[in-house]
C-alpha cells in the first residue's frame, strides 16, 4: 500500500515537471519521505532524504533562472530580464498555469520591443526566454527521473 502511494506521488511528480501547477520534484521527494516515514527511515534514511532534498532545491533554483538565462544568451538587456521576471507573476495571475510560459516570454518581448523598437531582436529575446524555460523543464525531468531511480536503488 505504501509503495503504491509512493509510486503515485512519483507519477504526479513527473507530470509536475511538465505541468507548471504541480510541484514536480517536491512531489517526488514527498513520495520518498512518505515511504521512509512508513518504514521508520531504515531503508530510506535521513541522508538519502537530505540528498533528495538538495536535488529538489537545485531544480527549483535552475527552474527559476532558466528563462532569464535564455533571455541573456539571446542578447537581452537588463530591462528585458526584468520584463521576463515581472511577466512570470503577471502571466500566472492572468493566464493561470499557462502564464508560467507566456508571462516571461511576453514580458521580455514587450520590454525589449518598447525600449529598442526592434521587432526582430524582441522576438529573438522572447524565444530565448522560451528556450530557457524548455531547457529548465528538461533539466527538471531528468533530475526527477534520477531521483526515482536513486530511490529504487536504495530500496
Amino acid at each position: 500500500m505504501i509503495l503504491f502511494l509512493t509510486i503515485t506521488l512519483f507519477v504526479l511528480g513527473l507530470l509536475g515537471t511538465l505541468l507548471p501547477f504541480l510541484p514536480g520534484p517536491f512531489l517526488i521527494w514527498l513520495g520518498v519521505f512518505v515511504f521512509g516515514w512508513a518504514e521508520g527511515f531504515v531503508t530510506v534514511d535521513v541522508t538519502h532524504l537530505v540528498g533528495q532534498g538538495i536535488l529538489v532545491g537545485i531544480v527549483f533554483a535552475v527552474d527559476w533562472v532558466s528563462s532569464f538565462i535564455g533571455v541573456k544568451r539571446a542578447g537581452g538587456s537588463r530591462a528585458s530580464l526584468a520584463g521576463a521576471a515581472l511577466g512570470l507573476p503577471i502571466g500566472l495571475v492572468i493566464l493561470g498555469p499557462l502564464g508560467f510560459i507566456i508571462g516571461p516570454l511576453a514580458g521580455a518581448f514587450l520590454v525589449e520591443f518598447f525600449s529598442r523598437g526592434d521587432l526582430g531582436k524582441a522576438l529573438r529575446i522572447s524565444i530565448g526566454s522560451l528556450l530557457g524555460f524548455l531547457g529548465g523543464t528538461l533539466f527538471k525531468l531528468i533530475v526527477g527521473i534520477v531521483m526515482i531511480i536513486w530511490f529504487f536503488l536504495v530500496i
